[in-house]
């Protein structure tokens, strides 16, 4: 079965004492943003993880389930599945070296042109995983697989927050995505 990478953009970090609850569902697979003061709740929180699932549709709806009920009142807004990475994720994604990515990225190595990094703060940079395949010519296959179905779950989520009443079943929805996906992608 494979795994798939995948984040979650949340309606709230969780508190400290929701952590259980999510670790005892999830066996510490996923990762969130904490809190731990009441005023900091108003600003977004984030899960990450790689989870097993026959489809990513499956894999990302087995773990909103698992988030939303470890905490009361907290939803998933949206979902990103062209993960972020570090020079070592990288490395080992492309099966290469460390030094060979780093050489890689400041142009010492290769055809020049490394993607930009996404993110950089405190030293620290991350790399949208599309991008550096596409540098390296790979085709990752959880990639295809990812476009229509976050969108089609993205639309999902929308949909349940604006008219609840409407929206599909999150089971009905997988079930959908795994008959069009393999169509689609």
């Amino acid at each position: 079965m494979p795994s798939y990478d995948f984040a979650l953009i949340l309606s709230r970090p969780l508190y400290e004492d929701e952590l259980d609850p999510l670790f005892d569902r999830t066996h510490g697979a996923v990762t969130v943003s904490i809190i731990s003061e009441a005023q900091h709740a108003e600003r977004p929180g984030n899960a990450s993880c790689t989870w097993p699932s026959a489809t990513l549709a499956a894999a990302i709806m087995e773990v909103v389930q698992h988030v939303e009920a470890s905490a009361p009142g907290l939803h998933v807004q949206h979902v990103e599945a062209d993960p972020l990475l570090t020079i070592r994720d990288i490395a080992e994604r492309v099966g290469r070296s460390f030094d060979s990515v780093r050489l890689a990225i400041t142009g010492a190595r290769g055809q020049g042109g490394f993607p930009a990094s996404e993110i950089s703060t405190a030293g620290h940079r991350l790399w949208r995983w599309s991008k550096v395949a596409a540098w390296y010519g790979l085709e990752d296959p959880q990639l295809v697989e990812a476009k229509p179905t976050v969108q089609a779950i993205n639309g999902w989520l929308a949909l349940r927050d604006v008219v609840p009443d409407v929206a599909p079943a999150a089971e009905d929805v997988t079930s959908a995505l795994s008959l069009v996906i393999p169509h689609v992608a």
